[in-house]
């Protein structure tokens, strides 16, 4: 093992919210990026945990080769983001499917689009022609993701992104919100829909319980989906088939890990405090070798 990414669902692990985190001791880590030992290959890979391990051992179906002039931190800043991020424009209809839309251009509202997941969707969105619109924190942080692709930042702590949504979507809102910050933040993601458009709910950042009256749901055909790549991951082909696509624009040159801080092992805590506190811009990486 070379570097780990360190994601939220890491730091939700270490409070003891995460589904099915064993008892402690426990080595955490999701993603990682680091030499096979059978062959010597530089691989990245997914692992629900021990990636911050000095080895682990990995299910060949989730670990990919290195693109050759991406570094140790950007493999391990792919997997998760990416496929996240990838399997959200499918659950909205974005790829392999009609977008449930009138025709016109498809909309989607990222929420904490300064993150990893939320870099990696402003590039693969930037790619799927979409009209993107992305929360976040500050104007400085809404200014970096704007020259990956983004077209409409809004800065949750100036304006409600709800009101924000309305205004500039002339009243219409968007087909898909993805959605992991939990609480009150649901339904009002919900409310940010047009016409059968769909919230994509992948994280609870907020750790406070859902809000959401299904019956809000049907006066425009809305609806709310799930997306837990730990559960994806066993999907061999549907892994594949995204694998397929997203190696295909990484070749291309298209996909860039957004690398936001990098610090050794012994750093952890203050990566883990980056996390928490949504002070860090992409990802952050810790370096294990």
């Amino acid at each position: 093992m070379q570097a780990g990414g360190l994601n939220f669902a890491d730091f939700m692990t270490a409070q003891g919210g995460y589904p099915g985190t064993p008892k402690p001791p426990l080595v955490a880590g999701r993603e990682f990026c680091g030499i096979r030992e059978s062959d010597g290959q530089r691989v990245m890979g997914y692992a629900q945990w021990a990636a911050f391990a000095e080895r682990v051992a990995a299910r060949p179906e989730v670990l990919w080769p290195v693109p050759e002039n991406w570094t140790v931190e950007e493999g391990a800043a792919f997997p998760v983001n990416y496929f996240t991020a990838y399997f959200a424009y499918w659950k909205a209809g974005f790829i392999g499917e009609p977008q449930p839309t009138t025709g016109a251009t498809g909309r989607v509202l990222i929420h904490a689009v300064a993150g990893g997941v939320g870099t990696a969707a402003v590039q693969i969105g930037k790619l799927l022609g979409i009209e993107m619109y992305g929360t976040s924190s500050s104007d400085e942080k809404l200014a970096r993701v704007e020259e990956l692709g983004l077209q409409h930042g809004i800065n949750y702590k100036r304006r409600d992104y709800e009101v924000a949504i309305k205004d500039l979507t002339h009243g219409e809102g968007v087909d898909a919100v993805f959605e992991m910050l939990g609480g009150e933040h649901t339904a009002k993601s919900v409310r940010c829909l047009r016409d059968f458009g769909r919230v994509i709910v992948y994280g609870n950042a907020t750790g406070q319980k859902p809000e959401l009256d299904t019956r809000v749901l049907y006066a425009k055909g809305t609806s709310v989906h799930g997306l837990w790549l730990t559960y994806l991951s066993a999907k061999r082909e549907l892994m594949n088939h995204a694998w397929k696509q997203l190696s295909s624009w990484t070749t291309q040159g298209h996909l860039h890990p957004v690398i936001g801080h990098v610090l050794p092992m012994e750093g952890a805590v203050e990566a883990y405090r980056l996390l928490s506190e949504g002070k860090n811009f992409g990802k952050v990486i810790l370096k294990i070798a």
